[in-house]
């Protein structure tokens, strides 16, 4: 009986001893396991690390000028534009001008009927006539009285004052006073039947429509036999554009950008009839009143336009840009460089230490401040590009002058940037 619990001891011993055995083994397996697969990463990562550096998009600094331009669009026109009507009524008989026509000033366009116009000048100077002859009787009569009113006095005198009678004497007076009435009544006649004879003789001549400025018929609104109607207004017969060889440019510039655009400035611009070609133009006026269309306020601004070829025609729209800044002759860097800060590099920190020290977390990387002359920081009023030496980004501290949004003009107090110096646009960096 002994002996039996003596042998379940010793396997129960036996079997506990085994168990720990492979206990023991297990553990330490997964220790190397662990160790081999750290081991794998950590070098997989080391040699992440020691892969190729990043290398740099650069362009180099060049000279030259940079011009600032303001972007609008416009209508041209005549310079001087008018709509030749007609003050009175009538048939249109003859037509002298179409379309395209060159005139002068004082040129027939258009005749109307004047045979209305021609009887009112005749019946006016028949009245006037009238007129005149009454005046002469008027006048005649004014000297019988008078000379009727002398023999009476006289009479009446030598009488001693016994004939005519004083009443005799006074209805003479009173009759030479009307004669002198009647005298000035018949010269009132005279003057109102020259006004009148004036008057249809003014719109006798108004029945042949002339050309009040020297130009070219821009359109033509009615035709022979068409019947002319001035009632409230003056119908319009034509329209006339004074020498085209001079226009002008009406343009709308944003509210953002009137406060560079000055009388003075000179632009150019193009139009879609000649697509190839830049025409010349000057800014003459910047006006102050606003003019708001759905929510945007331009201010309207003219520009003066020589035109001797006469290519340009009234109506066409330009797009217009307008030279409110030139720089010349200075060193000009791509805007993209001013962007471009060492962050945007895909360099990464090199971190020491072994294996447990390789996965402790650690606090977010911080690029040295003296890295790559990263010491001359913006400040007082500059910025900076960065240059390549040795491979290695360097800053240049320089201050912007201007832009047009690609380029922009910069300069260096100390000279460190020179022309044909590479900046740094971008960073590129290795595909793993």
């Amino acid at each position: 009986m002994s002996d039996n619990t003596e042998l379940s001891v010793n396997a129960t011993m036996t079997q506990v001893a085994a168990a720990g055995r492979r206990k023991r083994l297990v553990r330490w397996g997964a220790v190397l396991g662990a160790a081999l697969v750290t081991t794998i990463i950590v070098a997989a990562w080391s040699l992440g690390g020691r892969g190729s550096a990043p290398s740099y998009q650069t362009q180099p600094v060049r000279r030259g000028d940079l011009a600032i331009t303001v972007v609008a669009t416009g209508n041209l026109q005549a310079t001087n534009q008018v709509q030749v009507g007609s003050e009175l009524s009538g048939i249109l008989v003859a037509l002298k001008a179409d379309y395209n026509d060159t005139v002068r000033v004082g040129q027939p366009l258009a005749y109307l009927d004047d045979s209305k116009y021609r009887a009112a000048v005749a019946r006016s100077r028949a009245e006037l006539a009238s007129a005149k002859a009454n005046h002469k009787e008027a006048l005649a009569t004014r000297q019988a009285q008078e000379k009727k009113l002398a023999r009476q006095r006289k009479t009446r005198e030598l009488t001693e004052n016994k004939l005519p009678s004083q009443e005799d004497l006074e209805q003479t007076e009173a009759d030479l006073e009307r004669a002198v009435a009647g005298v000035e009544a018949a010269a009132a006649a005279i003057e109102k039947a020259q006004a009148t004879l004036q008057s249809d003789e003014t719109d006798l001549k108004k029945t042949v429509i002339y050309s009040p400025i020297n130009g070219i018929v821009l359109s033509r609104d009615v035709e022979v036999g068409q019947t002319v109607a001035a009632s409230l207004q003056a119908p319009v017969l034509f329209t006339l554009a004074e020498d085209l060889r001079h226009m002008e440019l009406q343009v709308d510039v944003d509210e953002a950008d009137v406060g560079q655009v000055q009388p003075g400035q000179s632009s150019e611009f193009t139009v879609d009839a000649y697509p190839d070609r830049t025409f010349q133009a000057q800014i003459t006026q910047v006006r102050y009143g606003a003019q708001t269309t759905e929510g945007v306020v331009t201010y309207k601004s003219v520009l003066r336009v020589e035109n001797p070829d006469l290519l340009l025609r009234p109506g066409m729209t330009a797009t217009v840009n307008i030279a409110v800044l030139k720089i010349e002759n200075t060193l000009l860097v791509p805007s993209a460089a001013l962007r471009f800060t060492p962050e945007q590099l895909a360099q990464k920190p090199k971190r020491e230490g072994g294996i447990v020290n390789a996965f402790m977390p650690r606090p977010p990387f911080k690029r040295s401040r003296k890295m790559a002359g990263d010491d001359t920081q913006e400040k007082n009023g500059k910025t900076q590009l960065w240059t390549l030496k040795e491979n290695q980004p360097a800053a240049v501290a320089v201050e912007v002058r201007a832009t047009d949004g690609a380029t922009t003009a910069v300069s260096s107090s100390n000279s460190d940037l020179k022309e044909g110096m590479p900046v740094i646009l971008f960073a590129v960096t290795p595909k793993e």
